[in-house]
C-alpha cells in the first residue's frame, strides 16, 4: 500500500531517488476497528484489508536524505569485517553484563563497545525514534541529539521538525496542529523490539538490524485511526563516538510480519486502559 494509493504524507510515498529507500506507511481512516474480529489474510488488496493499518514509525524513512551520512556513502562494511558469529541469532538471556551505564534525556546511553552493546543501542534507538515524543518539538530535539552522531544531528533535527510539524500530515493521522491528541483520545506510538542481529562489527563501526512490532493510532471511542499493529526491520549504521554508539544512518523495510490469530480486537475502552496502564520498555536486550 503506497502513500499515493491512500493519500498519505509525501504524495508519492517517499522522497528522494535513492534505491532502497523505504515508503512510510500511514494510518488508515476507513472506519473504527474496535470490537471487530481480526480478518484472515487473503489475496485481497491492502486497501480492503481494514485491519492492516499503515504505521508512521519513523518519518526519517520518508526523508531520503535524512537516511544518509554526511559522506553520502551507504555501502555496507566489507564482508571480511564480519566476525565469525556475525549474522547468527543470539538469545536474549541474561549475560551478567549490565547492558547500559546510564541515560540521557530519558534515553539509555553509555553502551558497551561490544556486539551486545551495539545491539542494545540499536534497540533503544528504535524505541526512542518511534515514540510519541517525536510529536513534541522539544522532546524531538532531545531524541535526535541523543540518538544521532553530532555530524548528522543538526540536519536530522531540521528534517524531523519539517516533517512532524506538517499540519496536513498531523490532521490525517488524527492529531491536532500542535501534535497532541484530541480530547478524549489517547495517542499511541510505540515500538516493541522482538530481536536484534549483528550484520557486521569491526572496531568503531557496527551494523545492527532490529526486528520489531509497532503500535500506532488513536485510542478512543470516536477514533478514525484506531491503534493497529505493523512489523518492520530497521538496520542501523552505528559509530563509536565519545564512549558510546551513535547512529549515522539507517534503513527500514516492512516485516517479516507473522500471521495474525483469529482474535477479536479490543474495545476502545480496553485499549485505552492498556496503553495508559502498561508502560513501554526503555530498552531491549
Amino acid at each position: 500500500m503506497s502513500l499515493s494509493d491512500d493519500g498519505g504524507y509525501g504524495g508519492d510515498g517517499h522522497r528522494g531517488s535513492e534505491a532502497g529507500q523505504t515508503r512510510t506507511r500511514l494510518p488508515g481512516s476507513e472506519g473504527d476497528l474496535y470490537g471487530a474480529g481480526r480478518r484472515p489474510r487473503t489475496g485481497m488488496s491492502s486497501r480492503n484489508l481494514v485491519t492492516i493499518v499503515g504505521v508512521i514509525v519513523l518519518l526519517l524513512a520518508a526523508i531520503a536524505f535524512a537516511n544518509r551520512d554526511g559522506s553520502g556513502n551507504n555501502e555496507s562494511p566489507d564482508d571480511s569485517a564480519k566476525g565469525p558469529a556475525a549474522g547468527a541469532a543470539r538469545p536474549t538471556s541474561p549475560t551478567g553484563t549490565k547492558p547500559v551505564a546510564g541515560k540521557t534525556s530519558g534515553i539509555a546511553t553509555g553502551f558497551a563497545k561490544t556486539e551486545q552493546g551495539a545491539q542494545s543501542a540499536a534497540a533503544n534507538y528504535v524505541v526512542a525514534l518511534s515514540s510519541d515524543g517525536m510529536y513534541n518539538g522539544a522532546r524531538r530535539q532531545e531524541i535526535a541529539e541523543t540518538v544521532y552522531a553530532p555530524s548528522v544531528a543538526a540536519a536530522r533535527k531540521k528534517d524531523l521538525d519539517r516533517a512532524y510539524s506538517d499540519v496536513g500530515f498531523l490532521g490525517r493521522i488524527g492529531l491536532k496542529p500542535d501534535g497532541t491528541a484530541p480530547k478524549g483520545m489517547t495517542f499511541v506510538s510505540r515500538a516493541n523490539p522482538v530481536g536484534t542481529k549483528v550484520e557486521s562489527f569491526k572496531g568503531d563501526t557496527a551494523k545492527v538490524s532490529v526486528w520489531y512490532s509497532a503500535l500506532f493510532g488513536l485510542a478512543g471511542t470516536k477514533s478514525q485511526t484506531p491503534v493497529a499493529e505493523s512489523w518492520y526491520t530497521n538496520t542501523f549504521d552505528l559509530r563509536w563516538l565519545d564512549g558510546d554508539w551513535k547512529t549515522v544512518n539507517f534503513t527500514q523495510k516492512n516485516g517479516p510480519a507473522p500471521i495474525g490469530r483469529d482474535q477479536a480486537a479490543a474495545s476502545a475502552e480496553d485499549m485505552t486502559k492498556a496503553v495508559q496502564g502498561y508502560g513501554g520498555f526503555t530498552y531491549a536486550r
